[in-house]
């Protein structure tokens, strides 16, 4: 993980520098822009949500019986609440791309 990222929550996937510098500046009550690529498939597409940040923390996934360490998969998890005022969450992976939007 980069120096910049060293106040990030534990993952075990590396994290980009520019996302990694966005994320160190989020705090409670800040719009952002969150833009994903979803695939099924064959098929990809791009999705933009916006809302207000709630938290940012870790999720441990992977396999649920006892292997090896490497075979757990931690992702940082981004909190907020839309615009309609629901609750919701995104995994980040290597795509995701965060803005601060300013009121």
């Amino acid at each position: 993980m980069s120096e910049s990222a060293t106040n990030l929550p534990f993952t075990s996937r590396p994290i980009r520098p520019d996302l990694a510098a966005v994320l160190t500046r989020l705090r409670p009550g800040q719009r952002l822009r969150i833009t994903q690529t979803v695939r099924v498939g064959a098929k990809t597409w791009t999705t933009t949500v916006t809302g207000t940040f709630r938290e940012l923390n870790a999720l441990a996934t992977g396999i649920a019986t006892n292997r090896v360490p490497e075979d757990d998969i931690v992702v940082l998890i981004v909190h907020f609440v839309k615009d309609n005022q629901e609750l919701s969450s995104v995994a980040l992976d290597e795509h995701t791309k965060i803005e601060i939007v300013e009121s």
